[in-house]
């Protein structure tokens, strides 16, 4: 798998994760499968959450 590919697939995660958070109280079950889905392309890449902004280097210099 590519370098993008994987940078893709995190950001994927990222911004699921993101949706689930903002519409648990709005629609629990679709949240639930955002969240879902994030953690399997997490454990594509064997990752805990807190990893993921070194994986993208966010707030790296």
């Amino acid at each position: 798998m590519s370098a993008e590919q994987r940078r893709d697939d995190l950001l994927t995660a990222v911004a699921l994760t993101e949706f689930s958070v903002h519409y648990e109280d709005v629609d629990p079950e679709l949240s639930r499968r955002a969240r879902m889905l994030a953690a399997d392309r997490l454990l594509d890449y064997d990752l805990e959450p807190e990893e993921i902004p070194v994986e993208l280097e966010i707030g790296a210099e």
